[in-house]
C-alpha cells in the first residue's frame, strides 16, 4: 500500500465484522493520532485483491494534496462477486480478463457464484448448462429465469431481505424484484435489445440482431446485482455504521470521511442509518458513481406523493456535506441500471419500450444525474467544486463528466474514478487541509 497508516476492515454478507481487523483499526487510529480518517468502500463486481488495488491507486495522490494533515486510510472489504468477463476497474484491457464468448458462463464466474451463494452448486451447474447450450425453445428461457430467481433468493433467517429497497411507500419497503414475476423470456429479450443498442453505439459495425441468450446472461448478472444491492445495504447499516460508532468511542476526536464507489456508495449511505444516536463523527460523504436510486434521500417522490426514499433525511446525519459525483458518460447507470430497476420494481409488461431517457426520470441512478427531489441540493461542475469552498452541510451534486468519461460498452465510464481530481474532491468535502 502506497499510503500509511492503512487498515482494512472486512464484513460478511450479514454485516458482521472480522473482529481482529476491526480491533486493529480501533486501536490503531487512537495510537497513531489520526485526525482525519478516509473510509472507502468498493462496489459490486470487485474481489478482495481488486479492492486493495483500487484503494491503493485512489489514495496514492492524497499525501501530496494534504501534506500537513494527519490522515489515516481504511479499505472496506465486503463480499461482492465479480463476473470475470468484466474488466477490473481502470485496469488496461491487456491485463484484464478477456471476455468469454457470451453468453457462456466461464469457470471463474462459476466459482464466484458458488462462493457468493454457498450450497447452490446444482443450481449454478444448471444455469451454466443452459447458457452453454442456448436451446431455442422459449420454455427453456422461462426455466432459466426460474433457476436464477431461486439462486438469488434470501435464505432465512438472515437480515438481507430488509435492505433491498430504494424507496418506501407509506412506510412499506418495495418487495423482492418483479423481473421474475412476468415472462422471463420477455425479460431476456429486453435485456438483449438494450445490450445490442449499447454495443452498436460504441462500434462501427452498427446494430446486430439481439440474441435472447445474451439477455439471459444479463438477467443472471442483474439478478446477482440485485442480491449485491441487498448486501451493500446490510453491510452498511449493520456493519460499517456500527464500526463508525465504535470509532467515535475509541477515538473521540477522529473525523470520518466516507467514500463509496457504485454499490459502495450505497453501502456508505446506509452506514449513516446505522450510526448510534448522537454520533456526529462523519464529517463528509463522497459518492462516486453511486449505483442506487437518485430519489434515495428524497422525502417525497415526484411521481408518488405517498412514497419517499429509503434514506430520506439521512444526509442530516453527516456533520458536513454529502457530495454526489455523477457523469453522463456512465452507460451502466444511464441505461442498464434504470432498465433493471424498472424491471425489479414495476409490474408493467417487460415488453414496453423503456430504454434511455424514458426510464431515466423515474428509475435513474444518482451516479448518472445526481441526487434528485431533495430541496436545497446544490449543483457544481467538478472544476467549480474544487475552486470554491463546498457547502458546510446538505446534498451537493458534482458533475464529474470532465474526468469520469473513459470506458466502452456496455458499462461506459462507470469505473473511471481513479483521478487525482476526485481525491481532491474528497479532501475538499471534508475540509481536510
Amino acid at each position: 500500500m502506497s499510503v500509511t497508516p492503512y487498515w482494512e476492515v472486512a464484513f460478511d454478507a450479514d454485516g458482521d465484522p472480522e473482529g481482529r481487523r476491526r480491533d486493529r483499526l480501533l486501536a490503531g487510529v487512537r495510537e497513531r493520532g489520526v485526525r482525519d480518517l478516509i473510509v472507502f468502500a468498493h462496489g459490486w463486481n470487485t474481489d478482495r485483491s481488486g479492492a486493495t488495488r483500487l484503494y491503493d491507486r485512489f489514495f496514492a495522490p492524497v499525501p501530496r494534496l494534504a501534506p500537513a494533515a494527519r490522515i489515516g486510510y481504511v479499505g472496506v472489504l465486503w463480499p461482492a462477486m465479480r463476473f470475470s468477463d468484466e474488466p477490473i476497474p481502470d485496469f488496461p484491457r491487456a491485463v484484464a480478463a478477456e471476455p468469454a464468448r457470451r453468453p457462456v458462463l466461464d469457470k471463474d464466474t462459476r466459482h464466484a457464484l458458488l462462493d457468493t451463494f454457498p450450497g447452490r452448486a446444482i443450481l449454478v451447474d444448471q444455469i451454466a448448462r443452459l447458457l452453454e447450450q442456448q436451446p431455442p425453445e422459449e420454455a427453456e428461457l422461462e426455466e432459466f429465469g426460474r433457476l436464477v430467481r431461486t439462486l438469488v433468493e434470501v435464505v432465512a433467517p438472515g437480515p438481507q431481505a430488509l435492505f433491498a429497497a430504494d424507496t418506501v411507500a407509506e412506510g412499506v419497503p418495495q418487495s423482492e424484484p418483479e423481473m421474475f414475476a412476468g415472462s422471463s423470456a420477455a425479460a431476456c429479450e429486453e435485456f438483449a435489445r438494450a445490450l445490442a443498442e449499447l454495443e452498436a453505439s460504441g462500434t462501427p459495425q452498427g446494430f446486430r440482431i439481439p440474441n435472447p441468450w445474451d439477455g439471459a446472461h444479463e438477467l443472471l448478472r442483474q439478478a446477482t446485482y440485485y442480491a449485491m444491492k441487498r448486501r451493500a445495504g446490510t453491510v452498511g447499516e449493520r456493519g460499517l455504521g456500527r464500526v463508525v460508532g465504535q470509532l467515535a468511542k475509541a477515538a473521540p476526536g477522529v473525523r470520518v470521511h466516507l467514500v463509496g464507489h457504485s454499490f459502495g456508495a450505497r453501502l456508505v449511505s446506509f452506514a449513516l442509518r446505522g450510526l448510534p444516536e448522537g454520533v456526529r463523527t462523519v464529517k463528509s460523504v463522497t459518492l462516486l458513481q453511486g449505483a442506487f436510486s437518485h430519489y434515495a434521500f428524497a422525502a417525497r417522490l415526484p411521481h408518488d406523493a405517498r412514497a419517499g426514499g429509503v434514506l430520506q433525511g439521512q444526509q442530516n446525519r453527516v456533520d458536513g456535506p454529502l457530495v454526489c459525483c455523477h457523469s453522463r458518460h456512465d452507460a451502466a447507470l444511464g441505461t442498464m441500471y434504470p432498465l433493471a430497476s424498472r424491471m425489479a420494481g414495476d409490474s408493467r409488461s417487460a415488453a414496453e419500450p423503456v430504454l434511455g431517457r424514458v426510464l431515466g426520470a423515474k428509475w435513474g441512478a444518482m451516479g448518472y444525474d445526481g441526487v434528485q427531489a431533495v430541496p436545497g441540493t446544490r449543483a457544481h461542475t467538478l472544476a467549480q467544486a474544487l475552486e470554491a469552498e463546498l457547502p458546510a452541510s446538505g446534498c451537493v451534486n458534482v458533475d464529474a463528466a470532465a474526468v469520469v468519461r473513459r470506458g466502452g460498452p456496455p458499462a461506459g465510464a462507470h469505473s473511471d474514478i481513479l483521478h487525482a481530481e476526485l481525491a481532491r474532491l474528497v479532501l475538499a468535502a471534508g475540509r481536510v487541509r
